[in-house]
């Protein structure tokens, strides 16, 4: 007996013609059975839909928050001054009408002094007011920075420019504002050249930053809705005319606080260094603060968690799909037992004819590859339709990676062989004489 002979699928590959016999009489046979079939391939249909549609969505998600993350910047770490809870402070605190906390000049000369491998330390004040632009008006943030905080903050100046060390030094009433801004206040104009004021302060506006979270690239104009309105001004500017007490007053009240810095931000020389670096600038503030007045953000460390996050993510969305494919799979094997009990007459004469029971396993596990490559067919079309349904009508961002519909109906030909085995396997095993007699 040649190898061939001994080695069916070896044949069929060997003779298109005896191929081509053989997948028309699978195609004949599930044809016979339309709705069933169609019906059978609904599990793998939706396994495999689930598969490329939640690796999409859950892609997408883990994106944006990893952009996010990397727009902090990878070698930063972020101080924040946050204002402790009431009865954190002393007891003469408390009978202050003066709220004082957060960040101070001696935590940013200590850093800047004693932890090695810091390339920049820049710190900021922020103060919110409101922002008008003649009859118009919007609730905002003032902003005291320095001017290398567009490159600290990977912030995109979109129109004009930011303003210089020059204007730092001399005190200059230039600002720089965001879209949010630009669009509530300038919806018909152009904002570069002109005023703004600010509690009574006018400032020229010399440009136009990218809102706060928004990704590089995003076309102008196209402002975040969600975006706070900031205005910013040279730090010297704002410390000039606001000092270090900021007043408000409110309908029926009265606030006083005094914040040195709102945020700084430090700039690490190398990016191995910044979660040792993180370490010691938390114990160095728990040392000066006797009171939770401040945080740190580091977004290596959030970056870490992100990507943690994402595969916990990736574990659970995979285990929901693997479910989905195991119930198409249960369910063409029982189909495909149904049709062995069916065709019990039809495997006898094939047998009496000369078949061998390779050739009746290659002939059935056939059908069930091909029930279950048409049903990852339509998996992968259905599943590629929901994350742009999804990102267009729900607004959540996906990401379809070429590979997920690749390997989604890869998993639908091996489901279909892997439960196609068992049926195919019993009929083969059948007595071809009781075949024969089967009614």
């Amino acid at each position: 007996m040649s190898f061939l002979a001994r080695h069916p699928v070896l044949r069929l590959v060997a003779s298109p013609q005896h191929l081509w016999r053989t997948l028309s009489l699978g195609i004949k046979t599930i044809w016979l059975h339309k709705l069933r079939s169609f019906l059978t391939a609904l599990g793998v249909v939706f396994g495999v839909a689930s598969v490329v549609a939640m690796l999409a969505i859950g892609e997408g998600a883990s994106h944006e928050a990893q952009e996010q993350i990397r727009k902090l910047g990878s070698q930063n770490i972020i101080l924040q001054s946050v204002k402790p809870p009431d009865g954190q402070g002393s007891s003469g605190e408390s009978r202050s009408m003066i709220s004082e906390y957060g960040l101070t000049t001696r935590d940013i000369q200590q850093i800047r002094q004693t932890v090695p491998g810091i390339d920049i330390v820049v710190p900021s004040r922020h103060i919110s007011e409101n922002i008008w632009n003649l009859d118009r008006s919007i609730d905002g943030l003032v902003m005291g920075v320095l001017p290398v905080y567009p490159q600290m903050r990977n912030r995109q100046i979109i129109q004009g420019r930011f303003f210089t060390d020059l204007e730092m030094d001399g005190r200059v009433p230039v600002c720089v504002i965001n879209e949010t801004v630009a669009g509530r206040l300038f919806p018909l104009s152009t904002p570069t050249g002109k005023s703004v004021r600010v509690k009574g302060y006018y400032y020229k506006v010399v440009g136009i930053i990218q809102d706060e979270g928004q990704s590089v690239g995003t076309d102008a104009g196209s402002s975040n809705s969600n975006a706070p309105a900031q205005i910013m001004i040279p730090f010297s500017t704002l410390m000039d005319q606001y000092g270090e007490t900021f007043f408000r007053y409110r309908t029926g009240s009265f606030e006083a606080e005094k914040v040195q810095f709102h945020e700084a931000v430090i700039r690490v020389e190398d990016v191995k260094q910044v979660e040792s670096r993180a370490e010691a600038i938390r114990h160095l503030m728990g040392t000066n603060h006797k009171k939770e007045d401040w945080r740190i953000i580091v977004p290596v460390e959030l970056l870490k968690q992100a990507e943690r996050t994402k595969r916990i993510f990736s574990i659970v969305l995979g285990s929901i799909a693997a479910i989905s494919l195991l119930v198409g799979g249960i369910g063409i094997m029982n189909i495909m037992l149904a049709s062995v009990t069916e065709r019990t007459r039809e495997i006898g004469i094939r047998r009496a004819l000369g078949a061998r029971q390779a050739d009746i396993v290659v002939q059935f596990l056939i059908e069930t590859v091909l029930l279950a490559g048409v049903g990852g067919v339509l998996g992968v079309a259905l599943g590629l339709g929901i994350p742009l349904a999804v990102q267009k009508f729900a607004g959540v961002t996906t990401v379809i990676k070429m590979w997920s519909p690749i390997l989604a109906f890869s998993i639908s030909v091996l489901t279909g062989i892997a439960f196609g085995i068992y049926p195919a396997r019993r009929a083969a095993k059948m007595n071809p004489v009781e075949a024969l007699r089967h009614e």
